[in-house]
């Protein structure tokens, strides 16, 4: 009886994450069948993808003015919407990793694509893009990255990721993420 909406808050957190595994994993399957699809057909679910996710962002940012017990959760799924929308990040596992905050699963994809490469199964391109992914994710997970992943970060990032990595993680930055987020928004529907 105590628990002062502490079960509550864990079912409304697990429900959320839910809804942003289901069109993560949404935004993985199309891009999974994308041979498959003609260019409208994909450009339609993409944006009917996309407008959920601004849907859910808009609910979230409801949410986070309202309940404050929820507003770490709510900051750090707010990023990875914005990741997505963005395209900062372009794999959908490595913004359902960041996410559900597991840096132990973004730190061992690194090293299987650092296998994966040496032997030839991925392409250089492809490393470089996931592996940038994966070490700004770290980082905005606070994980400590070494002098050699910093400078890759450093060489290898892009303008979208440099500006999702901008955004600070105090509590003061919710109204950045959201503003940026937003702008984001508008920018794809165009």
């Amino acid at each position: 009886m105590s628990s002062r909406g502490r079960t509550e808050t864990e079912k409304l957190k697990q429900n959320l994450e839910d809804q942003l595994d289901r069109l993560v994993a949404q935004l993985a399957d199309l891009e999974e069948c994308r041979d498959d699809l003609d260019a409208d057909e994909y450009e339609e679910t993409k944006q009917e993808t996309l407008e959920q996710l601004k849907e859910f962002s808009e609910s979230l940012a409801k949410m986070k003015g309202g309940d404050m017990t929820l507003v770490n959760e709510l900051n750090r799924m707010q990023l990875a919407i914005q990741g997505a929308i963005s395209e900062a990040f372009k794999t959908p596992e490595v913004i359902r990793m960041f996410a559900k905050k597991q840096p132990g699963q973004l730190r061992q994809r690194l090293a299987e694509m650092q296998r994966d490469v040496k032997v030839g199964k991925l392409s250089e391109d492809v490393y470089n893009q996931q592996a940038v992914e994966i070490l700004a994710a770290l980082r905005k997970l606070g994980e400590k990255l070494s002098p050699i992943e910093i400078d890759f970060l450093t060489s290898h990032s892009s303008a979208a990721l440099s500006a999702f990595e901008k955004v600070s993680d105090s509590s003061a930055s919710g109204e950045k993420v959201l503003a940026m987020a937003g702008s984001q928004i508008e920018s794809a529907k165009k």
